[in-house]
Order: structure tokens, then C-alpha cells, then sequence
């Protein structure tokens, strides 16, 4: 790589990440579009053909700009006001699952920290808690740390995804080399955009999400079940969609280390989720807002509005109560189907198994948020596959919702960003056919 060519790699990446973390307006798109532009062409530049001496800057700067994002509130999304809310009531002792916000404001109780400043903020201010047990300890440490500040409760919050994200990088580098890939692979997650805005930038629990599922492959590629199954009962509490991916284990895991497995990973979902069961009203808060989650909300989904606009044709309105737990449904059994087809026991094979899982679960999802492709960009890593870096620059167009209250999607955005990544997709099964990858790294590193 040539010094220039790194240069404006590193300074279009970084000018646009921080003012996407520090300066961006959610209302206006296109200097928010343009700003991500500019640094996913600096991303392009860093990332291909990566020298030795060039991975171990990069590395560097990818940690750097998680350092500094650290300290900037978050920008695009509101989530952090509920991550504060619930915090407080688990501070307080009080199950964050049992009564929605509304019930609080209402009846004049609750922890003083949830005052009526904080409520006005919330986007769900109806809607019972969805956030699992290791997001919510995070959540009460931080406003234990900084009870009277929602920006020194947000830094603590993005202190542990900041401690996240650089175990992801150790096992990226761990696994990779394990498995005889390239090295400079890491770079396509860690150094995207998307991945350095919306997870210590904008603090979604993702992050989390996906350093537990490493360490728990990484675990069991080193026959350590056990742990595994630890890590994986901790992936799970930090966002409940690693469930999915359960059955790709099973033809692995056949024999003994079946049953340590999943015994142990038994034991520790009892004990991450058991004493959210203490008291009235988790199961019956919990499942209902997760039922709400498929039958209500909506956004950049893609088999879903073909549905929808079929549901308006055929009776005049929206059936999303009739679609939305029809696709989930769909989801699980297809993945399910696939996992039991495949025939492979070796684990390098597991990662690709995993993101045709993840993207088959998006594609029959309702709601599509930008941070919801963390998943896939790690996942590629480990496969020949590129189309989810095309796609976690598209979704960014999304953002195009929010320049008016209430958000309206532009439905032809949502359609040439599903139908670009489709053709890429094609065209990209095509090129690994052929044996020819995507991305040429050069000389492994």
C-alpha cells in the first residue's frame, strides 16, 4: 500500500466517522450521508491489499477512533435514554421488565432518576423493556457511576462496549489465524463505518452481542465446551438474536460434548435470566413486547413490505399482526432446515453457516435497523463473501427517514438498497464459483 493511498485512507475514514460521532444532524441527510460516504471511501482504501507494517496501523486507528467515540453522546439514535430509565430501576432494585415507563409517569412512582425530562425522551414510552439481562447490568452500573448524567452514564455504557470491541479484535485475530485466513481480514469489521458509528458511536449492545459469539467459537474450536457454552449464555444475554444459530451446532457437537454444552449453556442462561423471574409480570412484559416487536414495528424490511403491499391490495390495510409472526416463523424453520442440511462438522465452515442464518432472519424481519448488520460484517470475515460491506453502506440511506417527525421511509431508497445488494449478491456467487474472491489481500498478513 502506498503511503499516499494510506494517508487519505486514514484521514477520509476518520473526518468522516468523527463528525458523524460529534457534529451529524439525524434531521439532516445528506450532510450525514455525504460524511459516511467520505469515510467509506477512506474505509476502501485502508482495507485493501494491507501490508504487515500497514494491518498494525490500522489496528491502531480503528482503536483510536473507538477511544475517542467514546465521549461523544449519541447522535443517531435515541436508544440511550431507555438504556438510562431501565438502569435506574435496576439500580433501585426494581424489574425493569414488569411495567412499561408510562405506568411510572402515570402513577407518579418510580426511582427519582426517571424523572419527566427523561420520559419525554423515550421512544417507547408504552412499551415494556426488550434489553436482556447483561445489557441490563450495564445499564445499572452506569447510572450507579453517574446517577444525575445521562452523558456520564452513556461513557460508561460505551467504556464496556469500547471493553468489547477490543476482545473482538483479539479474537478476530486468533480465529483468523487459526483458521489459515489472512490476518488483514479483522479490517473489514474494524474498520467500517457502520460498525465504528453505531456501536461505541451511537451504543448499541451488538457489540456485545458479537464478542461473546466469537469467544464462544474461539472456545470451541479449542474443545473447551464449557466455556463456550459460558460465552454463548453471555452473547444471548446481551442480545437474544445468537439463539438462532443454536442448530448449526448440532452435527458439531454430536456425542459428549453435546450434552456438556448445552447443560452448561442451560446452567448460565438460568443464571443471567432466573432472577429477572423474581416478582409478577416478566414473562407475560417481556413476551408481549417481543410479540409487539413482529406485529407493530416496521422499518427498511424488505420480503415483509412485499407482503404488506399485498395485504393492502387484498383487504385495504395493513396486516402486519398476520405477516410479521408468519415471517419470523418462516425464519426459524428455514434456518433450522439449512443448520440440519448441513453436513459439514468442521468449524471453520461454521462462521459462513451462521451468516446465512443471520441474513436469512433479516431478510423476513419487519424492522431493519442499521446496527442490526454488525452481525453479517463480522461474519464475513471468515468467508469469501462481501455483499454485507455493500450493504452496510446502503443502509445508511435509511436515514433519509428522519428528516421529518414523525419518520417516513422512502420506499424506492428501501428498494434500490435491497435490490443493489441482491445483484451484488448474484454477481458475488458467481466470482466465488469461479474460485476468485471479492477482495485481493495480496501477500496473507
Amino acid at each position: 500500500m502506498s503511503l499516499a493511498r494510506g494517508a487519505a485512507g486514514g484521514l477520509l475514514l476518520s473526518a468522516g466517522v468523527l463528525y458523524l460521532g460529534f457534529a451529524v444532524d439525524r434531521t439532516g441527510f445528506w450532510p450525514l450521508f455525504a460524511a459516511f460516504t467520505t469515510a467509506f471511501a477512506g474505509y476502501l482504501l485502508c482495507v485493501y491489499r494491507p501490508t504487515l507494517r500497514g494491518l498494525r496501523y490500522w489496528i491502531g486507528l480503528g482503536v483510536l477512533l473507538r477511544i475517542v467515540l467514546v465521549f461523544a453522546f449519541p447522535r443517531l439514535s435515541d436508544d440511550v435514554y431507555r438504556f438510562v430509565w431501565d438502569g435506574h430501576l435496576v439500580a433501585a432494585g426494581e424489574n425493569p421488565f414488569v411495567h412499561p415507563p408510562a405506568y411510572y409517569s402515570a402513577t407518579g412512582t418510580g426511582p427519582g432518576g426517571n424523572d419527566a425530562r427523561l420520559f419525554e425522551r423515550l421512544n417507547s414510552q408504552a412499551y415494556h423493556s426488550v434489553y436482556p439481562p447483561v445489557a441490563q447490568a450495564v445499564f445499572a452500573v452506569a447510572v450507579m457511576v453517574s446517577p444525575h448524567s445521562w452523558y456520564g452514564a452513556a461513557v460508561v455504557m460505551k467504556l464496556f462496549l469500547l471493553l468489547t470491541e477490543l476482545a473482538t479484535l483479539w479474537l478476530l485475530l486468533r480465529l483468523l489465524a487459526g483458521f489459515g485466513l489472512p490476518r488483514g481480514r479483522l479490517l473489514l469489521y474494524y474498520l467500517n463505518p457502520l460498525i465504528l458509528v453505531e456501536i461505541v458511536g451511537n451504543l448499541h449492545f451488538e457489540g456485545a452481542m458479537v464478542a461473546f459469539l466469537l469467544l464462544s467459537l474461539y472456545l470451541l474450536t479449542r474443545s473447551r465446551y464449557g466455556g463456550a457454552a459460558g460465552a454463548m449464555a453471555l452473547s444471548v444475554g446481551s442480545k437474544l438474536l445468537p439463539l438462532m444459530l443454536l442448530p448449526f451446532l448440532l452435527r458439531r457437537l454430536w456425542g459428549r460434548p453435546f450434552w456438556t454444552f448445552f447443560l452448561y449453556l442451560g446452567a448460565g442462561l438460568g443464571l443471567l435470566f432466573v432472577p429477572l423471574l423474581i416478582g409478577s409480570g416478566f414473562l407475560s412484559g417481556f413476551g408481549n413486547s417481543l410479540d409487539l416487536y413482529f406485529r407493530k414495528f416496521e422499518f427498511n424490511a424488505s420480503l415483509y413490505y412485499l407482503l404488506r403491499s399485498y395485504g393492502y391490495h387484498e383487504l385495504g390495510w395493513n396486516q402486519i399482526a398476520r405477516f410479521g409472526p408468519l415471517l419470523a416463523r418462516l425464519a426459524a424453520g428455514v434456518i433450522f432446515i439449512v443448520a440440519l442440511a448441513d453436513r459439514r462438522t468442521d468449524w471453520r465452515s461454521l462462521p459462513g453457516g451462521w451468516l446465512a442464518a443471520f441474513v436469512l432472519y433479516l431478510l423476513c424481519a419487519t424492522t431493519v435497523h442499521p446496527w442490526y448488520l454488525t452481525v453479517p460484517v463480522v461474519l464475513c470475515c471468515f468467508t469469501p463473501w462481501r455483499f454485507p460491506l455493500l450493504w452496510s453502506y446502503l443502509i445508511m440511506l435509511t436515514y433519509t427517514s428522519y428528516t421529518v417527525v414523525p419518520y417516513t421511509e422512502n420506499l424506492w431508497l428501501v428498494g434500490a438498497e435491497y435490490a443493489l445488494v441482491g445483484v451484488y449478491f448474484l454477481l458475488e456467487r458467481g466470482w466465488i464459483k469461479k474460485e476468485r474472491s471479492v477482495l485481493s489481500y495480496g501477500p496473507q498478513v
